[in-house]
């Protein structure tokens, strides 16, 4: 299929008789269709009754794992591999006072250098360490890995053959910050001799591990795909515990009927607007953005939250392909000016497409309003509608760059390119959900460049800009960091690539700053702007995998919306 074709379109004013020759991406219809529709019918209550009937049995499970925390306070070595299991099997949200109380336990223990009990020779034991208390915001030192340097200033030799040990140093290397260059000077280490191990001298299981991290960080991963690819992996070790393994794979498959019922309401609600006649032009993906959005907050008690958030993204996407590829430039200052005003009366003058378009736009602010009404949170949506203004007014000039041919300054780009990645939309948005953990503090912190939350703009906007420049050049788009390294530096592609490379790293770093303790806003709400970074860095990490979602994306959802775990 053609990428870009010129699409006849009805007039934007009607009784002219002038046809309007459209751009068109090409981009393919949805994979999914209504299939999701099932689980917002009545006749399937009785599976998930069924299923319903597990909550007893995970309740006493849960009860079982409380126990086996507690049991093991004077033993860290355990204590460790157990917290590390019970988040990597997704069930630490089950456990957080838990978890949190044993860590600050352990922070205490190894900052008073109260070492013998954790084998500070034992690289493996050193990076778990470093990994789950920088995880949990302690400012722990990577100095900590001197000690496994020899004179000359390079890592022991002996370490090569320590396959477990580097693979906990691989995966503590992830929350590296700035300063920590013994992290930096470790990861490829790390990374070339993992690269290389002789799978016949170790375990399946830890090839298998070995495999999965070098494509796949723990710290860069969506949790609910992580944890369905853990528990498949723990069940294959013959030490696996049966009760955290049990308990793992039934509430894995009572989250997954959850989010089923609420992906089935959601495409009720997708299939009412009529997306696929009223905007062919646009990408149809709806359950591929609740999929976004179950990497945000995957835990039960968010589900107005994905609710919220799936809606909005998914009205968005209309209208970032509306200026992308669809509207004409008068068109799109006249939606923009009508989205400024936020006034159903201003919509006049819109042309038809729009017209519907910004009425299921303001509907579903309005929805949002009263859900956050009886919440007592009517307040929320002031900022709600001051990132949504703030992206559409980006959009706009940046439509105005393509139709007039001008090229910006790498500062300009970069200044506005931030803002039309809608990482800041959907980190403020993200919020509206969420409850009592939520404040003004919060909601100003979003708006105001925290510096989390420019990472996560950085991280959006530069990894789509190196997978997706070339398509989007072909279809015409304004020029990305790509092209604007190569004209205004002299350098060339793979070089400007290698360049943007750096800045995510350099993202990431800043996000992993944001961690450590005392932290800007709680953690639950720096969690949702990480894990908006984690969802960008699976589907922009080899191609836009959004846009082109028939393949790994696809594979993605049926994991976790489609098929149940075997019990």
């Amino acid at each position: 299929m053609s990428q870009v074709s010129a699409t006849p379109c009805a007039p934007s004013n009607k009784g002219t008789g002038h046809v309007i020759e459209r751009r068109s991406a090409g981009y393919h219809p949805s994979v999914w269709g209504d299939y999701f529709l099932k689980y917002d019918s009545p006749s399937n209550s009785v599976k998930f009754k069924f299923l319903g009937r597990v909550e007893g049995q995970i309740e006493e499970l849960k009860g079982e794992v409380k126990k086996m925390l507690t049991d093991i306070m004077d033993k860290p070595l355990q204590k460790l591999h157990l917290i590390d299991q019970i988040q990597r099997l997704g069930i630490e949200y089950h456990f957080e006072r838990e978890i949190d109380e044993q860590l600050e336990q352990i922070h205490k223990s190894y900052s008073r250098l109260d070492h013998e009990d954790f084998k500070v020779d034992d690289l493996h034991i050193v990076a778990l360490i470093f990994r789950l208390l920088r995880q949990h915001g302690y400012n722990i030192s990577s100095e900590v890995f001197d000690k496994f340097k020899d004179s000359g200033g390079n890592f022991r030799e002996s370490l090569i053959s320590d396959v477990l040990g580097l693979l906990s140093l691989y995966e503590a290397c992830h929350l590296r910050c700035h300063g920590d260059s013994i992290l930096d000077e470790a990861l490829p280490f790390a990374t070339t001799h993992l690269e290389s191990i002789n799978e016949s001298k170790v375990s399946t299981s830890l090839a298998k591990q070995v495999s999965h991290a070098l494509k796949q960080p723990l710290r860069k991963g969506l949790p609910r795909l992580e944890a369905r690819h853990y528990i498949l992996l723990y069940q294959e070790e013959p030490s696996h515990d049966e009760v955290l393994l049990t308990l793992a794979k039934l509430d894995f498959n009572l989250l997954q009927e959850q989010h089923q019922k609420e992906l089935g309401k959601i495409t009720r609600w997708w299939k009412n607007i009529d997306v696929p006649r009223k905007f062919l032009f646009a990408r149809d993906r709806l359950v591929e953005l609740f999929f976004w959005t179950t990497g945000v907050y995957f835990e039960p008690e968010f589900a107005m939250a994905r609710d919220i958030l799936t809606k909005v993204i998914s009205l968005t996407s209309i209208i970032d392909d509306v200026y992308d590829v669809y509207g004409t430039l008068e068109e799109l200052a006249l939606f923009n000016e009508v989205v400024q005003k936020w006034n159903v009366d201003a919509m006049d003058g819109l042309p038809e497409y729009m017209q519907d378009l910004f009425k299921e736009f303001l509907q579903l602010y309005e929805y949002i309003g009263n859900e956050l009404a009886t919440k007592g949170r009517s307040y929320y949506l002031v900022y709600a509608k001051e990132v949504m203004k703030k992206l559409v007014s980006a959009y706009f000039q940046e439509a105005k760059w393509f139709h007039t041919n001008y090229i910006p300054t790498l500062e300009e780009y970069m200044s506005l390119q931030l803002i039309t990645s809608g990482y800041e939309m959907l980190a403020t948005t993200s919020l509206m959900g969420m409850g009592n953990v939520v404040t003004e503090h919060a909601l100003k912190w979003s708006i105001n460049d925290c510096k989390i939350g420019k990472a996560a703009q950085t991280i959006g906007r530069l990894m789509d800009d190196i997978v997706s420049h070339e398509f989007e050049q072909k279809r015409g788009h304004v020029v990305s960091a790509v092209e604007l390294l190569i004209k205004y530096r002299g350098v060339s592609e793979q070089e400007a690539v290698e360049e943007l490379q750096k800045r995510v790293i350099d993202a990431w770093k800043d996000t992993n700053e944001e961690f450590l303790r005392p932290t800007a806003v709680p953690m639950p709400i720096l969690t949702r702007v990480l894990n908006l970074s984690r969802v960008v860095d699976l589907l922009y990490r080899d191609a836009d995998n959004y846009t082109h979602s028939e393949t790994k994306l696809k594979d993605y959802v049926t994991s976790l919306f489609v098929n149940p775990l075997p019990m």
